[in-house]
């Protein structure tokens, strides 16, 4: 009996999703993306702590190198530098791809555009691509890992 739960269990974590329930789980996952959007243009750099999540595992690298190795790593930066800096971030996602890999974690990935306004008042501009995993949580969904790629301006 045991092993069977086991096995059924396994299956459950990892199994296929049909399509209803793919469309739930981006969906879903959509939802975030707008939220983070949302609360980055009203609420400024820090909101980007509540989208992180607080595991271990998480991570985030930028243009190729590691930026934060873990969540308190992100979240002092965060806290300590970056809200010193910029007042203000404008996010825009542009052909947001939401990849579920099952119904507890997915891969994201889009072009974006963001407008970060520094305490003086000047707007940095930035156009790249981010990957991502992201994984749902008691508190929703977080992400897991991000890799931000700038576009270098020609």
């Amino acid at each position: 009996m045991v092993i069977i739960c086991l096995s059924v269990a396994c299956r459950l974590g990892t199994s296929a999703l049909d399509a209803q329930e793919t469309n739930l789980v981006s969906d879903s996952v959509r939802r975030m993306t707008v939220n983070l959007v949302h609360d980055l243009s009203i609420q400024g750099p820090i909101a980007w702590i509540k989208y992180f999540d607080e595991s271990p595992d998480f991570f985030m690298a930028s243009d190729g190198q590691l930026a934060f190795k873990d969540y308190q790593s992100g979240k002092l930066f965060i806290e300590n530098t970056l809200i010193k800096n910029i007042f203000k971030i404008d996010l825009q996602w542009n052909q947001l791809r939401i990849d579920p890999l099952n119904s507890n974690l997915v891969s994201i990935g889009g072009n974006f555009h963001e407008d970060l306004t520094d305490t003086a008042g000047k707007i940095i501009q930035a156009d790249g691509y981010l990957t991502a995993v992201a994984k749902l949580t008691n508190q929703g969904w977080k992400f897991r890992n991000l890799h931000w790629s700038i576009l270098k301006s020609k």
